[in-house]
């Protein structure tokens, strides 16, 4: 069992910046995917970066590449989400998920990029924009 602890979301101008935090003791000790998704109202829950918490590798969904910046901090036990730049079409709600890698054979995948791949899920957090 992996438990998922979210915090850091809130109000901010377009153009401004938010860090939302994902924290599990767990990232310390374990390799896991951690990858964070959004949900805006009435839209599919979409998945904007992931990372590795062995080595770091990272993916970035095209709608926040070079914007936002995903980072795991094993000695905190925390997985980051550095946002720069919000935008209008940022808001929504923010979550955090987690789960062990995938292998074939000797092959480890890269971190999943899809809801269904995840297992363990944080409770969320709103993220708004203010124009």
């Amino acid at each position: 069992e992996v438990q998922l602890v979210e915090s850091g979301g809130g109000l901010v101008q377009a153009g401004g910046s938010l860090r939302l935090s994902c924290g599990t003791s767990r990232f310390g000790t374990d390799d896991l995917y951690v990858g964070w998704f959004r949900q805006a109202p009435g839209k599919d829950r979409e998945g904007i970066s992931c990372i590795s918490t062995r080595n770091g590798a990272a993916y970035y969904a095209d709608s926040v590449k070079g914007r936002f910046t995903i980072s795991s901090e094993n000695v905190n036990n925390t997985v980051s989400l550095q946002m720069n730049g919000l935008k209008p079409e940022d808001p929504a709600v923010y979550y955090c998920a987690a789960n062990y890698p995938f292998y074939s054979g000797s092959y480890r995948y890269p971190c999943a990029r899809e809801a269904y791949d995840y297992e363990y899920w944080g409770q969320g957090t709103q993220v708004t924009v203010s124009s």
